[in-house]
């Protein structure tokens, strides 16, 4: 589950890279750098002879509806700890929404295969239990690319077993099942930034630095979002991270 959590990660950090500056304004937050190459090489090398030809072959052999209605079962699944964790940050109306969304799609929408509640007007909001302490207050601390699991924090690292054991897909028995939907979820994420990652490939300079940079603005975004909604703080939303702006 791990793998699935971080590789994906990287994913959607691609397909935010376009927000992201080449010049490397973040290197203040990665000290580790020299490790963190090693293990981003090792990561866009794994996901060159598996990941991608994967994800190319289900994006050829499937249907499109098929393929819609496979991220739609896990995105529903997946907003039931997106709720858990918006109501944690105070963030009571998105998560009270997020609830709503659950609620529709699971019944209406032949249990989350048809996503009804965007089509109604329920705006999808994903968050984390890393988003979570960093509402509370807790820094990012450096950033950290690890092995197989792909881009994080210090904070995000320490918030890994909550996102773990929040995943509702990982009480499903059989645990064949089980490993068989990490799997397509896996699969069908990747499938969905092909071409983010194409376009990525031929336009950064420093992937590494790209991607990077996207990780970090993208998820100190989030938790300026969610400070919005703090009820005791009234002061303006600061980042954990100086000088590194929201951009997503």
């Amino acid at each position: 589950m791990k793998i699935t959590k971080r590789i994906c990660t990287v994913a959607v950090m691609v397909a935010l890279s376009g927000c992201a500056s080449t010049s490397g304004g973040n290197s203040a937050n990665d000290p580790f750098e020299g490790y963190n190459r090693a293990a981003y090489s090792f990561n866009e090398t794994l996901d060159k002879v598996a990941l991608k030809p994967a994800a190319t072959a289900y994006e050829a052999i499937l249907p499109q509806f098929v393929q819609t209605a496979i991220g739609n079962f896990f995105g529903n699944i997946g907003d039931l700890y997106s709720a858990v964790n918006q109501l944690l940050q105070g963030k009571i109306n998105e998560g009270v929404s997020t609830i709503m969304r659950v609620s529709l799609n699971t019944t209406f929408g032949l249990g989350g295969v048809l996503d009804i509640s965007s089509e109604a007007g329920l705006t999808k909001h994903k968050s984390d239990f890393g988003v979570t302490l960093g509402v509370w207050g807790v820094g990012a601390g450096p950033y950290v690319v690890l092995p197989l699991l792909g881009p994080t924090t210090l904070r995000d690292t320490v918030a890994l077993p909550a996102d773990i054991y929040g995943d509702v897909w990982s009480y499903k028995y059989p645990v064949n099942g089980r490993n068989i939907g990490y799997g397509v979820r896996l699969i069908d994420r990747r499938a969905q930034l092909l071409d983010a990652t194409t376009l990525l490939e031929d336009a950064a300079l420093d992937k590494y630095v790209f991607v990077r940079d996207a990780y970090l603005q993208s998820r100190q975004a989030r938790i300026d979002g969610g400070r919005d909604y703090r009820p005791m703080d009234k002061s303006p939303a600061t980042t954990d991270d100086p000088g590194l702006s929201p951009g997503k």
